[in-house]
């Protein structure tokens, strides 16, 4: 199971996402993030797919975890992965769009849920109201169904 970051950069009740212009994911509004390296450790992680996708820099230090989630794709398990959640509300920088990522501000209350993995419906409201989580996601039809679920806060 590949371990993988996502970063979700929120100001004045918005949130950061962007569009995911090519590989796995693509044509979908996400966070940023990506694989953990080889000995890398996972806040630093994050932190590095946050600046190399949108521009953003921010300290290990001064991002938070708020969640994990382990997701299961029952008909690529090759795709199986342990994604670790993180809020950042301090870093440098404007957002600016990679060969990766287009990034875009949201309002909370106006996330584009229909064009987002199946599942961020399920837990993205948790995170964004200040709560932790854990859980896990399977889907099958090559991640664009959930074949079933399991949420909570920790």
């Amino acid at each position: 199971m590949k371990l993988t970051t996502l970063c979700l950069a929120i100001k004045d009740g918005k949130v950061l996402l962007a569009m995911k212009k090519r590989g796995f994911g693509m044509g979908k509004w996400n966070g940023c993030g990506g694989k953990v390296e080889e000995g890398e450790e996972i806040p630093i992680a994050a932190a590095r797919e946050m600046r190399e996708e949108v521009g953003l820099f921010a300290e290990p230090a001064n991002i938070s975890k708020v969640g994990d989630i382990k997701f299961h794709f029952l008909d690529n398990p090759g795709w199986n992965q342990h994604m670790h959640v993180f809020l950042v509300k301090d870093w440098q920088g404007e957002a600016q769009e990679s060969e990766e990522m287009k990034p875009q501000w949201f309002d909370v209350k106006d996330i584009p849920f229909d064009a987002m993995w199946p599942d961020d419906k399920h837990w993205l409201p948790m995170v964004l109201a200040g709560k932790k989580i854990e859980g896990r996601f399977d889907f099958v039809n090559e991640g664009a169904q959930i074949d079933g679920y399991d949420i909570r806060e920790i």
